[in-house]
């Protein structure tokens, strides 16, 4: 942080402006299996979106609501609760994303 005496003077941060949301064909994700640090439950992961936290939550409640599940959607991840992988790419095949199942 810089110190003025300038009774103008604006600090300006840096990183104002959110991160552009990929077209669906140019995403590259990586769905998986998770049991870790959730209790012996299966969840199902999804990882590698670019883009702003509205347009992933938008990817997270259509997935949520074609699988009838809860979930949740922060720092790039989706978690679905159980295991729907098979349909979670089935799903994000049908729109046009790059996805790919990964181990876990």
């Amino acid at each position: 942080m810089v110190y003025s005496t300038n009774p103008d003077f604006q600090y300006e941060l840096g990183s104002d402006h959110e991160e552009d949301t990929l077209a669906p064909n140019k995403q590259d994700l990586r769905v998986q299996l998770d049991r870790k640090q959730r209790n012996g439950k299966n969840v199902t992961l999804i990882t590698g979106f670019v883009g702003n936290d509205d347009d992933l939550k938008a990817l997270a409640k259509i997935l949520k609501t074609k699988c009838g599940v809860g979930g949740s959607a922060k720092d790039n991840e989706i978690l679905i609760q159980g295991d729907f992988c098979n349909k979670v790419i089935e799903i994000l095949k049908n729109l046009n994303y790059k996805v790919k199942r990964s181990g876990g």
